[in-house]
């Protein structure tokens, strides 16, 4: 059976332990502590997690400075944040640091294991890539390779997370068409996704930030108004 890691950072025991049962019946290794301090070192020990779930309000180093981290150190990581609903710019500025998706307190146990679910499918799916036949996808200065799931602009590697890839390997072989918001929700986060368009959004913005000479007026990712994206390889 394929292991699955978990990192639960929860500074409050009883929503930790809650969270910890519930993974630990849907079939995860949970590692949990209860400050950013720990998850950190944890990391710098030597332990290695798919997922990350991560408060985003704890004292000290709190979630966003652990996200931070978790993303600097890896690419492949899914990270989740745990937020509560008057923290909507956290959840933003979150999702531009390289976190995945966020869940809103209070969350039912389906809630959660549909969003930790989707998001190891995706690492599970990146890590067996190497298995794969090689194959390129090129647009442009873009270069998708599907073996090593990454993706190069001019040949040099984009430095993306693993949703990142998910969201333009999809536009580039879907390229010239336009793609509403729901479709990209459905096709990435899943159909049984319990969140609303706004990641998609957050999500292009970052990719323009590392794709585009000028985000602002993007070359390449067009906003089709009032509807969704097009890729535009020009």
């Amino acid at each position: 059976m394929e292991e699955k890691r978990i990192l639960v950072c929860e500074d409050e025991d009883a929503i930790r332990d809650f969270v910890v049962i519930h993974l630990r019946r849907s079939g995860y290794d949970v590692y949990d502590v209860d400050s950013g301090e720990k998850a950190i070192a944890a990391w710098k020990e030597g332990r290695r997690f798919d997922v990350a779930l991560l408060d985003i309000m704890m004292p000290g180093v709190d979630g966003t400075q652990v996200c931070r981290f978790l993303r600097d150190e890896s690419s492949t990581i899914g990270i989740i944040m745990l937020s509560a609903k008057s923290q909507e710019m956290d959840k933003v500025n979150c999702l531009m640091m390289g976190a995945d998706d966020y869940v809103t307190k209070p969350f039912s146990p389906s809630e959660l294991i549909a969003r930790v679910d989707a998001i190891f499918r995706r690492v599970s799916v990146s890590r067996s890539a190497s298995e794969q036949e090689s194959e390129l996808i090129i647009s442009g200065p873009f270069r998708v390779d599907l073996k090593s799931r990454r993706i190069s602009k001019d040949g040099e590697a984009l430095d993306i997370t693993q949703v990142e890839y998910h969201v333009l390997e999809y536009f580039i072989r879907h390229r010239g068409v336009a793609i509403d918001r729901r479709t990209l929700l459905n096709k990435i986060w899943g159909e049984s996704y319990y969140g609303d368009d706004k990641i998609v959004d957050v999500n292009v913005r970052r990719i323009r930030m590392k794709i585009e000479e000028d985000p602002s007026n993007p070359r390449y990712i067009k906003t089709v108004w009032g509807f969704g994206y097009k890729w535009d390889e020009e």
